[in-house]
């Protein structure tokens, strides 16, 4: 009898804990279930519908009734103006990739440094460019660098130069310019991600190479840039992807001037889907442009994590190896 009723209170509270558990879940997908909503209808959807605009001829008004197949695909692979485009982001990220990773790195290993005073100053004064409105940025920069801009006019005041520098309206120095701004705006986060990585090294590592008689190069070498690898990949990655997905600070900056030459895929797009500049809209078109772009991206992705998988397996074999200096 008392086994019989020691099983029927363990169902009991089975029951209990099995109701209690469901009721948490339920109130839990409840909660999440806008943010569900609006994911599928402002993300997922918009995604789903370029791939079938992208074979229609429709301005983005009245019903897909123009069904042309691959005609899109075909025009922007024989469009000059879409291989201007697609080189100048590729300009674009590599410059950018390369400064701001770069750079980025050297001010994180000086704010790392132990008896550096006034670390939460040189971190906010760094950082203060991220949180501010890239358009706004783009639109200040425009006035800084314009032909009678704040910098021109310095120039000129201190007998630099004779005359206004184009910095905006030569394709070459505009390009500089934009990319130089962009690094800037961006050098704030990547330099948290590695200085997150830094404190994530062991000290003992250090202290250890110290007593071995290694100095800060070669603690730089063998011991904080082999563990930096895993994030550094991880970085690496995160500034590829957000670099080609640059449209606000072209369309404030330069608006892809002097004629197209800092023109790029995001700006291209938005010039296509929206007609301002050439007349009617050609949504389905630009819909084309942003497949390809969305596939160049997925492609990027696929190669960083195949990187990233390879810099973790290693991670372990760098921290074995790291105290024989």
């Amino acid at each position: 009898m008392q086994t019989e009723a020691k099983k029927n209170v363990t169902i009991k509270w089975k029951r209990k804990v099995n109701t209690q558990t469901r009721s948490r879940y339920m109130w839990a997908y409840l909660f999440i279930l806008p943010q569900v909503i609006v994911f599928f209808s402002l993300s997922i959807y918009p995604i789903i519908m370029s791939y079938v605009y992208s074979f229609y001829n429709w301005t983005g008004i009245g019903p897909l009734d123009e069904f042309i197949g691959l005609s899109n695909y075909m025009e922007l692979l024989k469009s000059e103006e879409f291989y201007r485009a697609f080189r100048n982001t590729l300009i674009y990220t590599f410059f950018f990739t390369i400064i701001s990773v770069s750079v980025a790195l050297v001010l994180a290993l000086i704010l790392n440094m132990p008896r550096l005073k006034g670390k939460g100053f040189y971190r906010t004064i760094y950082f203060l460019p991220v949180v501010t409105t890239t358009s706004i940025v783009g639109i200040i920069m425009a006035n800084i660098f314009g032909a009678q801009g704040f910098v021109n006019t310095v120039l000129l005041n201190i007998g630099f130069i004779n005359q206004f520098i184009p910095w905006l309206t030569d394709s070459l120095l505009a390009m500089i310019i934009l990319i130089l701004v962009g690094s800037w705006k961006s050098i704030g986060i990547t330099m948290i991600y590695w200085l997150t990585g830094l404190q994530m090294i062991p000290y003992e590592l250090y202290e250890a190479a110290k007593i071995d008689g290694a100095g800060p190069w070669k603690t730089l070498r063998y011991i904080t840039l082999p563990l930096l690898k895993p994030i550094g990949a991880t970085i690496l990655f995160l500034t590829v992807v957000s670099s080609m997905h640059v449209f606000d600070l072209v369309k404030t900056l330069t608006n892809g001037g002097p004629y197209y030459a800092t023109d790029t895929l995001e700006l291209f797009i938005y010039r296509f889907a929206f007609g301002s500049e050439l007349g009617s809209a050609r949504v389905g078109f630009a819909s084309a442009a942003g497949v390809i772009l969305g596939i160049f991206v997925f492609l990027v992705t696929l190669v960083f994590a195949w990187l990233v998988a390879r810099a973790n397996k290693t991670k372990g074999k760098r921290l074995k190896g790291a105290g024989n200096l």
